[in-house]
C-alpha cells in the first residue's frame, strides 16, 4: 500500500514515480519495523524453533568481523549460506538473472557496471590502507543487498536516467554513496537509501546531463 500511493500513485501514477516504490514500502517497513525485518533465520536446518544472529554486512559493522577472524566466508556468500532478507542472500542467483536481463536487454549495462566500479574503488581504498580492519571489495560485492540493488532495483527504467552520459553519473554517485554509508555510516547497509537517494537526482540529471544534439550550434559565450 505504502510502495503504490507514497512510491507511485501521489507523482501521477505508473511512469511518472520519481522514486523506486519497492524501495519506498522497504524503506517504509525499516522505519516502522526496524527489529522484525532485522531478525534473521539462519541458513541451515536447526533443532530448535527459531534463532537469530547477525548478517554478514551486520558482523562487519557491529563486531570487528575482519580484525577478529569471523567474516563470512566468501564462498558462503557467493553459494547463499547466509542469512538475509528475501531474494539477496545468493550472488550466484541473482548474477544469473542478471546475465540473463542483459541478454535480452531488458536492462542498461551501464548501472550494474558504474555501481560496481564505484564500489570497489570506494571500499578498495579503505581495504588497501587497512586490511586488517575493512573488508575486501569482493566482499562487499557479494553481502548484503548490493547485487539485488545494482541489477534489479537501479536499473528500474522510470527511476533511471534517459542518457548515457547522465546514467553514469547515476550509477557512480549510487556506488559512491553505498560505499560511504558501509564503511563510514552508522548503518551496515546502504544501498537501499544510495538508490532512493540518487532516484531523486534524476530529473536534474536529465536536464543538465545531455548530450548534444546533431547540427546544434554552441552557445556564444
Amino acid at each position: 500500500m505504502v510502495s503504490i500511493a507514497l512510491g507511485k500513485q501521489i507523482f501521477g501514477g505508473l511512469g511518472h514515480n520519481v522514486f523506486n516504490p519497492a524501495l519506498v514500502g522497504r524503506a517504509f517497513l525499516a522505519t516502522a519495523f526496524p527489529v522484525s525485518i532485522t531478525t534473521w533465520l539462519p541458513p541451515a536446518t536447526l533443532k530448535v524453533d527459531m534463532a537469530t544472529f547477525a548478517t554478514p554486512l551486520g558482523n562487519l559493522k557491529f563486531q570487528e568481523a575482519v580484525a577478529h577472524g569471523t567474516l563470512t566466508p566468501l564462498q558462503d556468500l557467493f553459494l547463499g549460506n547466509v542469512g538475509g532478507c528475501i531474494g539477496e542472500t545468493s550472488a550466484i542467483a541473482l548474477l544469473l538473472g542478471g546475465i540473463y536481463l542483459l541478454s535480452k536487454r531488458t536492462i542498461d549495462w551501464r548501472i550494474p557496471l558504474g555501481i560496481t566500479l564505484a564500489l570497489v574503488i570506494f571500499t578498495g581504498a579503505f581495504w588497501l590502507a587497512d586490511p586488517i580492519r575493512y573488508a575486501s571489495p569482493l566482499f562487499h560485492l557479494l553481502a548484503g543487498g548490493f547485487l539485488l540493488g545494482a541489477i534489479y532495483m537501479a536499473t528500474d527504467m522510470v527511476t533511471s536516467p534517459v542518457t548515457a552520459p547522465a546514467t553514469w553519473v547515476y550509477a557512480v554517485g549510487i556506488g559512491f554513496v553505498t560505499g560511504l554509508i558501509r564503511v563510514v555510516g552508522g548503518y551496515p547497509e546502504g544501498v537501499m537509501y544510495s538508490i532512493l537517494l540518487m532516484n531523486a537526482f534524476v530529473p536534474l540529471l536529465n536536464i543538465f546531463i545531455r548530450p548534444r544534439i546533431l547540427g546544434q550550434r554552441k552557445k556564444e559565450k
